[in-house]
């Protein structure tokens, strides 16, 4: 009696099913890969968030208005005092009567 041929080889069970455990641990390790990339932002350093260049300068510009704003206050009264009077002097001395 003749015996038909054998569609998988012997010991092909046993192949298959270590390559099926070996694909299910192939996916298992890609499932739970970490990235290996660091994508976040650097850190920036303390000594740039705090810019003292920007800061004095605003400083500045603000003991500038300051001023301007004394000098235009002590015009205006000046000019309260001396009852509104327009003069072309750059002093303001009240006027007698």
């Amino acid at each position: 009696m003749r015996r038909a041929p054998r569609l998988t080889p012997p010991g092909s069970q046993s192949q298959q099913h270590s390559r099926e455990k070996a694909y299910q641990d192939h996916r298992r390790k890609v499932r739970d890969a970490q990235p290996l990339v660091d994508t976040c932002a650097p850190l920036t350093p303390s000594h740039l968030h705090l810019k003292l260049k920007k800061l004095k300068l605003e400083e500045e510009r603000l003991s500038v208005i300051d001023r301007d704003n004394r000098l235009l206050l002590e015009r205006v009264s000046c000019i309260m005092r001396t009852r509104g009077q327009a003069d072309s002097r750059s002093n303001c001395t009240p006027k007698r009567n």
